[in-house]
């Protein structure tokens, strides 16, 4: 893991905005209606925060990255929505109390370093979900890191920054690292070079179906890339759906 570092000054500049309202979207078709109290794993910057927390939700915020909760709490701020952000690793989630709901987007579980580590991310979350709680997350699927990622590269160009985001399959099977080299522009106009490394890994669905029994959840639905659709061969964003 780590912890973005300089990458959370320039980290939405990078993202798909449109993303967030389709996890916004997907989240509210599949939670209970009658429950409000929702934890958001790997928040980062709080603009899926702030989304369920403007749907009605009162949202606490959770990330690894002091830096990027300091971007979460500026934007609610300005934004005068009450949001809790909470300092921490989703490995040890004593720091919070309990919820109907945990989510867990932007393939954030991808970054565990092995299949224990997500198996103990799931038992976390089992923990601190109330009974008939959903844990809702979404993971990179074998097919997009496998066949899509590697050799995958991205540049990015803007005034005061730039960046370049290349792919490449690593060892394990079903995993890839990302490099990323982004420039960014000082008060004195000059750039500084800042580089940084993203490893990710998933695994088969049937991995993860077993680290979900193995935490206490039983009943679970797996979709694909946002839909309310079965995974096909080649779909890249697996979404898991579990009822404790």
């Amino acid at each position: 893991m780590n912890t973005y570092e300089k990458f959370a000054a320039v980290y939405d500049a990078i993202m798909d905005d449109s993303l967030y309202n389709q996890w916004t979207d997907f989240s509210l078709r599949h939670f209970p209606k009658d429950k409000k109290k929702l934890l958001e794993l790997a928040c980062g910057t709080g603009i899926q925060s702030l989304r369920f927390a403007q749907a009605g939700l009162k949202v606490t915020g959770f990330d690894l990255s002091q830096e990027m909760l300091n971007i979460a709490d500026e934007r609610a701020q300005t934004a005068g929505v009450d949001i809790s952000f909470v300092q921490g690793n989703m490995l040890d989630l004593s720091s919070v109390g309990t919820f109907d709901y945990v989510t867990c987007y932007s393939d954030s579980i991808c970054y565990m370093q092995d299949e224990v580590e997500v198996g103990d991310v799931f038992e976390q979350v089992y923990q601190h979900l109330k009974s008939g709680g959903t844990f809702i997350f979404d993971v990179h699927s074998t097919y997009q890191t496998d066949e899509v990622f590697p050799g995958y590269s991205y540049h990015e160009n803007a005034e005061d920054f730039a960046m370049v985001w290349d792919t490449y399959e690593d060892e394990a099977p079903h995993s890839v690292v990302h490099e990323l080299t982004f420039f960014i522009q000082d008060e004195d106009g000059r750039f500084t070079r800042y580089d940084e490394v993203h490893e990710e890994r998933t695994y088969e669905l049937l991995t993860y179906d077993i680290l979900l029994e193995q935490a206490g959840f039983k009943k679970v639905q797996v979709y694909a890339d946002f839909e309310d659709e079965a995974p096909t061969e080649t779909s890249k964003r697996w979404f898991f759906v579990c009822e404790k």
